[in-house]
């Protein structure tokens, strides 16, 4: 059988193509064929033994009448098991998000350092002094992790172009340490957001998985989680030319 996708014959995107992440959860949803196999292991043993009985009239065949809820015992552990799975990972990908929040909060906490010891020496653009003081005002949280993000690259990228007007400062220990910890927190960030997506795609494979968490899943009320995405300005400037 031929391959069924040829990357010899095509067909091919010449102008290639540009990827987004949807925005959009997905709920776990469950028919009435999962209703039925749960209700099969509880009574499906225990109909057949009844009839052997009524055929044989054998009493050892009642006892294997009773073992024959076992299957449907041993699935409801299993279903107890899968809603503790789902809560201990939901904790997980809690805690690689408040991950990210410290890192961030560490640069917004540096760039106020650094722009004050700045200030004093040279006058900063507005522009960075505002932003300085928008990202000082508030906290980090869900609804607003990407755009302070976005806020930090901006307000960096303007602060490194007008420092490097002046190699008086450009010398200066201490600026020279604050801009090399916002690129280590940079890459800390960077790595922080695959460990998030990590999870976030274990969670999404994870509550598709039938019967057992599929159903837990659907019974909780569960959706998929959306991984991070880069905004449609830091894509842009992806894109430019840096030399």
């Amino acid at each position: 059988m031929a391959n069924l996708l040829d990357e010899l014959t095509g067909p091919v995107n010449e102008q290639g193509q540009d990827v987004n992440v949807i925005n959009r959860q997905l709920p776990v949803k469950i028919g009435f064929g999962s209703v039925l196999f749960e209700i099969a292991l509880w009574i499906t043993l225990p109909i057949l033994a009844l009839i052997c009985w009524f055929v044989l009239r054998d009493p050892l065949i009642l006892i294997g009448c009773a073992a024959g809820v076992l299957p449907g015992v041993i699935f409801l552990f299993m279903k107890v098991s899968a809603r503790t799975y789902f809560q201990q990972l939901e904790q997980v990908i809690q805690s690689a998000a408040s991950e990210i929040d410290n890192y961030l909060e560490q640069r917004v906490q540096i760039l106020n350092n650094v722009v004050g010891l700045v200030n004093r020496a040279v006058e900063l653009d507005k522009d960075v002094m505002k932003s300085v003081a928008a990202l000082r005002s508030g906290k980090v949280n869900d609804a607003n992790r990407s755009d302070v993000a976005d806020q930090l690259n901006a307000t960096f990228s303007r602060f490194a172009l007008q420092v490097e007007a002046y190699p008086e400062l450009q010398a200066h220990n201490a600026i020279a340490d604050a801009m090399q910890q916002n690129s280590y927190l940079q890459r800390e960030i960077t790595a922080a957001r695959t460990v998030y997506n990590n999870r976030v795609a274990q969670w999404n494979t994870d509550i598709f998985e039938w019967p057992t968490n599929m159903i837990v899943a659907a019974r909780q009320g569960y959706t998929t989680r959306i991984p991070f995405s880069a905004s449609k300005a830091t894509k842009e400037a992806a894109r430019a030319t840096f030399f």
